[in-house]
């Protein structure tokens, strides 16, 4: 049976897809030290290649799913996604985040 969720391609056989920066965060310990760091980490992103869709609290939450800041950001590809995480810019706001926050950060593939 096909899935409806995953290509059925190998990955180097895809053409390339967009990717999407996805920042979930569990806690915040520090809200001045997370507004320092989305003052450098949006624009960093964003010049890096990305286009924030989404970000704050989300509308509705199902299932086993917690209320919890969610972040959203697309890019051309996950290259270039990770170009933009790796980016000098975007480790100054990393280090301005510190333990500020529990978080995980996903990149996915678009299909």
């Amino acid at each position: 049976m096909a899935s409806l969720f995953f290509s059925q391609k190998p990955l180097q056989e895809r053409t390339m897809a967009k990717a999407y920066f996805v920042s979930i965060y569990h806690a915040i310990h520090d809200e001045n030290a997370l507004a320092a760091y989305a003052k450098l980490a949006g624009p960093a992103l964003v010049a890096g290649g990305g286009r924030v869709l989404s970000r704050g609290m989300p509308a509705v939450v199902k299932e086993q799913g917690e209320m919890m800041r969610t972040v959203l950001i697309e890019f051309d590809s996950v290259e270039i996604a990770l170009k933009a995480y790796d980016s000098p810019a975007y480790k100054e706001a990393l280090a301005l985040l510190g333990n500020a926050v529990d978080r995980e950060i996903r990149i996915l593939e678009g299909v």
